[in-house]
């Protein structure tokens, strides 16, 4: 941080909202008027987004004063005080809806990946999120999926090989689409990792006669077809259980022994914390 994507989102938000000005504030507010505000918590949960607000503030107007008291992670509860800032009133109403919008989806994604990190605790098997993110914000959201203590699968389409079912079909076998995906590589002198994603036992079977790949993904897999998979890949290869995962059902999978679980709803079924930018005497 700060990444490229990052900045250029950020840019986008603030042109989507000022737009040719905060009418409100010129009309309310005089231009030279400074003050200071403060994020309130107003409900329990992991903070997250505390460094994305800086930049939107210090986009917004360099010489905003940014006073942080409390790190990404932390749980917070009603009452606390994550951070000052202080500037001109103009800059500070500007950056408000952004801030909060941010650092609400973020902290609620922390909060609702901890839950899945804490049912985990004692065993190998790590939480992951998904490509299920809105367009735009999926770094904020994998950035806030680790804050709350899972890990991030790829980002994208572009730094990993996952053939899923329709890649499968449409290529007309597990074994076609391993060697067209490795001459790929190959042909265009790709280093990535390559996963693949079974239906079932017969397509366990068939992988690890076929090879060459690094993890596979036990797709809709039940808690007996995943013991059963785990024990025929016997470590050969890394494992993946996916496929609408609750949180009640999250440690009887992980107790399989498999080393990742994929949860879409981390980043796409989520309820943002409630945080709120009030003044302060200045």
């Amino acid at each position: 941080m700060p990444n490229k994507l990052i900045e250029e989102l950020i840019d986008l938000a603030i042109r989507e909202d000022i737009g040719d000005g905060d009418h409100t504030s010129f009309a309310c507010i005089p231009k030279s008027a400074r003050g200071k505000a403060h994020l309130l918590v107003k409900e329990e949960g992991l903070i997250a987004g505390c460094d994305i607000a800086e930049i939107v503030f210090k986009k917004i107007d360099p010489d905003i004063e940014f006073d942080k008291k409390i790190e990404n992670g932390t749980r917070v509860f009603p009452g606390n005080i994550v951070f000052y800032v202080s500037g001109k009133v103009h800059s500070l109403l500007q950056a408000e809806r952004l801030v909060l919008n941010i650092m609400q989806r973020m902290s609620g994604i922390a909060t609702q990946t901890n839950k899945y990190a804490e049912k985990l605790k004692g065993l190998k098997t790590k939480v992951l999120d998904t490509r299920k993110t809105t367009p735009g914000m999926r770094l904020l959201d994998k950035q806030a999926v680790k804050t709350g203590g899972g890990e991030n699968h790829r980002i994208g389409l572009y730094d990993m090989i996952l053939i899923k079912d329709n890649h499968i079909d449409f290529a007309g076998s597990i074994e076609n689409a391993i060697a067209r995906t490795k001459k790929y590589l190959a042909d265009n002198n790709k280093d990535l990792k390559i996963e693949i994603e079974a239906r079932s036992i017969d397509d366990i079977i068939t992988i690890l006669k076929t090879g060459g790949i690094d993890r596979i993904m036990l797709d809709n897999f039940t808690i007996k077809e995943t013991k059963t998979a785990v024990e025929l890949i016997d470590g050969r290869f890394e494992t993946e259980s996916s496929g609408g995962i609750s949180l009640e059902a999250l440690r009887d999978y992980a107790e399989c022994g498999v080393d990742y679980i994929s949860v879409g709803a981390l980043t796409h079924q989520i309820k943002s914390i409630d945080l709120s930018l009030k003044a302060i005497d200045f």
